[in-house]
C-alpha cells in the first residue's frame, strides 16, 4: 500500500513553539485557513490540539494535497477539511470566509506577488479583528538577525532570485496597506518570528490600542 504523506523537518522542529503561540491567537472556534499547508503536518497537529475549532488547508501543489489527504486519513482527525487548492497570488480565492489565516513559511520561499495575494484576499475574508499569523525568517532594519538567517537568504536567492528572507517593515507596511493593524512580533526559536496581524475594523480605527512594532515584542517564557 502506497503512503502519499510527505515529512518535512523543520515541521517537526516548529510545531510545538507555533502551537503555543496559535492558542493565544486564534478564536475559540470558527473556521481557520491554512495557506500553503506543504505536507499537511501543521494541519493535522494543531487540529488534534485545537479540537474545536475546523482547519481549512490548502496548497497549490497537487502532490502536496495528496499528503494532506494522507495526513488526515492516518491520524483520523474529524476537523481538518479536504484540502483546497489556493494559490496565494491568484484570485480568486476558493473560499469566501474564515475565522483566521495561517500561513507558515511560505513568505521566503515564494515570489512577493503571493506575500502580496495572501494581504489582499486574506483582508477580503476575515472579519474586523480577525488573526492573519506568519511565521518565518525576516530582516529588521534591513539587516539579517543572525548568521545563519544570512545564509539562507543566499541560498534562496541562487535557487530563485524572486524569492528571499523579506523585510519586517516592508511586512508591515504591506499589510498596513491591505487593511491590517500593525503587526504583534513573537520572538520564536531559530531565529525565526511570529507576526500576528489584525484586520481593521471598516472604519479603519484600530481593534485596539497600538504602538510601535518594538514595543509589540514578546518574549516566550
Amino acid at each position: 500500500m502506497s503512503d502519499d504523506r510527505l515529512f518535512s523537518a523543520a515541521a517537526a522542529r516548529n510545531r510545538g513553539p507555533i502551537l503555543d503561540v496559535l492558542r493565544a491567537v486564534l478564536p475559540e472556534r470558527g473556521l481557520v485557513l491554512e495557506v500553503a499547508s506543504g505536507s499537511g503536518e501543521h494541519a493535522v497537529h494543531f487540529a488534534a490540539e485545537l479540537a474545536k475549532l475546523t482547519f481549512a488547508p490548502s496548497d497549490p501543489s497537487a502532490k502536496a494535497r495528496k499528503s494532506i489527504l494522507a495526513w488526515i486519513a492516518s491520524t483520523g482527525v474529524r476537523n481538518v477539511q479536504a484540502p483546497l487548492a489556493l494559490d496565494a497570488a491568484t484570485a480568486p480565492w476558493p473560499i469566501d470566509r474564515a475565522d483566521a489565516v495561517i500561513c507558515i513559511n511560505m513568505v521566503h520561499i515564494s515570489p512577493w506577488a503571493a506575500t502580496e495575494g495572501l494581504f489582499n484576499h486574506a483582508g477580503e475574508i476575515l472579519p474586523p479583528g480577525a488573526p492573519l499569523y506568519l511565521y518565518g525568517p525576516y530582516k529588521r532594519g534591513g539587516a539579517h538577525t543572525a548568521p545563519s538567517n544570512a545564509a539562507f537568504d543566499a541560498g534562496l536567492r541562487a535557487q530563485d532570485p524572486s524569492w528571499g528572507v523579506r523585510d519586517l517593515e516592508a511586512m508591515a507596511d504591506l499589510g498596513c496597506r491591505s487593511g491590517f493593524e500593525k503587526p504583534e512580533i513573537v520572538e520564536m526559536p531559530a531565529n525565526n518570528l511570529s507576526l500576528i496581524f489584525r484586520r481593521r475594523s471598516s472604519s479603519g480605527r484600530s481593534m485596539k490600542e497600538g504602538g510601535d512594532m518594538d514595543d509589540k515584542l514578546k518574549r516566550p517564557a
